[in-house]
């Protein structure tokens, strides 16, 4: 198999690390996580060096700045849903005929809209979720050696990042990092870019090595 759990497990840990920074506000144990484990805060370099985190406790950094950067990028000034930027009235379809529904339902993946706090499932931390979802169960097929199970959900996870998450999600991004007032959602934003393409780049050579 030209996939090895190293890899798996990675893309999952992305997956799941971006989808919850773009879908509420950190929290202390969040910022905990990131800081304690030296190859994750590598990836946020700005937030590394961020001078106010040598001034102010996790708990300060989040009420006076964080919080407040979350909800200007999330909820006053940009629109993290798929339908704004993809229907041509800009707006938001909470309904039935949300163009990720159908996906999300042929895998069984359940949007509990209130406690994500979002008011449509094409936002985009439900959207990387999904993907979260997809690659934790390529885990199992790959520790089931299922090789075919395997190629299906690949094919899949290129089409949802083809159709949806890269349909729309960079030019929301690209206006996350130019809006951003804090080095935690700039580096967030760049990092969710960059790992979008380059993961786009890996299915597609993955399944070409499969063929």
């Amino acid at each position: 198999m030209n996939i090895t759990l190293e890899e798996i497990e990675n893309r999952s840990t992305l997956y799941a690390l971006t989808s919850r920074l773009m879908m509420t506000e950190v929290d202390e144990e969040f910022l905990k996580s990131i800081e304690s484990n030296a190859d994750i805060l590598a990836l946020f370099p700005n937030y590394k060096e961020w001078e106010k985190r040598k001034e102010f406790s996790n708990k300060i950094l989040k009420e006076r700045y964080l919080d407040v950067d979350f909800t200007n990028l999330s909820l006053l000034h940009l629109v993290p849903y798929e339908t704004f930027y993809t229907r041509d009235d800009q707006m938001i379809e909470s309904g039935g005929d949300n163009p990720v529904l159908s996906i999300y339902d042929a895998f069984d993946f359940k949007v509990k809209l209130e406690e994500a706090r979002v008011v449509s499932p094409d936002h985009i931390g439900v959207e990387l979720e999904f993907m979260y979802m997809l690659c934790d169960t390529m885990k199992k097929a790959y520790e089931a050696n299922d090789e075919d199970a395997i190629r299906e959900f690949l094919m899949v996870q290129r089409g949802f990042l083809k159709d949806h998450l890269l349909n729309w999600a960079p030019m929301y991004l690209i206006n996350m990092k130019r809006e951003s007032r804090t080095a935690l959602y700039h580096d967030g934003a760049e990092l969710t870019l960059e790992f979008m393409l380059s993961d786009y780049e890996y299915v597609n050579e993955k399944l070409e090595e499969m063929k």
